[in-house]
């Protein structure tokens, strides 16, 4: 299973890791000469996040954990079919 990890910080929120994290893996499909499953799934992965999540109460979430000076994760990942993401705080 495929999972993609996105750490957000206070000065740039969990949407814009993830928007970065897409273009990064955007980029890496278009320059590669062959075609990788782990990127593919990768951007998939990404962009139904990116089409789905409601960032506004995943910010609101975040932004408590990070304020108080812990770390935030967030793992995305496919189950049975269906986006699924863990928010996980040290």
């Amino acid at each position: 299973m495929n999972i993609v990890e996105l750490s957000p910080f206070l000065s740039h929120c969990i949407e814009a890791t993830a928007r970065d994290e897409f273009g990064n893996v955007s980029r890496t499909i278009i320059q590669s000469a062959s075609d990788s499953d782990v990127l593919e799934e990768r951007f998939e992965l990404l962009k139904a996040f990116l089409e789905t999540a409601d960032f506004k109460k995943l910010r609101c979430e975040s932004e408590k954990y990070l304020i108080q000076g812990k770390s935030v994760k967030f793992e995305i990942y496919w189950q049975e079919g269906h986006l699924a993401y863990d928010m996980l705080v040290a």
